[in-house]
């Protein structure tokens, strides 16, 4: 495997390896979604590491990219290991590119049929990292009342007021 430490966010070296497997790989594929196109989604120190979403035409995955070589977990191409979220276990598929290295994927939609446009697309990946970053216990808690006289901040009423 290419073990490299990306300091930076490695959202431009995702793109670049993944447009390339579009261009190379995925040209005649029939599932391709024409209405997206490959985009590096809300990339992220987590753990001391990288964590972002790429979106496809042909897929949507969360990656995993090293961000130092501090507690990251080689798993080699195609062996999965189990990265422990505050959503839960996922299982993450180790892979390699030449413009982003090492890096380990948990697919989240494929086909993308489902997509209407890369708006959509986009909005879904958000949606994903908020969900895998949040513990569901914590966001079943009912809100903790809010002071007599102050208004409201529930999302609720906030949409009710004009």
């Amino acid at each position: 495997m290419s073990f490299r430490v990306h300091q930076d966010s490695p959202g431009d070296a995702v793109e670049e390896a993944f447009f390339r497997i579009q261009r190379e790989q995925m040209a005649d594929v029939p599932i391709l979604n024409p209405a997206l196109n490959v985009e590096a989604v809300d990339f992220q120190r987590w753990q001391g590491h990288w964590l972002g979403v790429v979106v496809t035409p042909w897929c949507m995955s969360a990656l995993l990219v090293p961000g130092s070589e501090a507690n990251w977990q080689s798993t080699g191409d195609n062996k999965r290991r189990f990265v422990k979220f505050p959503a839960g276990d996922f299982a993450f598929l180790g892979s390699t590119e030449t413009e982003l290295g090492e890096y380990q994927s948990c697919p989240l939609f494929s086909p993308m049929g489902q997509f209407a446009n890369q708006s959509e697309a986009i909005m879904t990946a958000r949606a994903s990292m908020v969900a895998l970053l949040t513990d569901p216990a914590a966001a079943r808690e009912p809100a903790a009342p809010h002071a007599p006289g102050q208004p409201s901040l529930s999302r609720r009423r906030f949409l009710a007021v004009r």
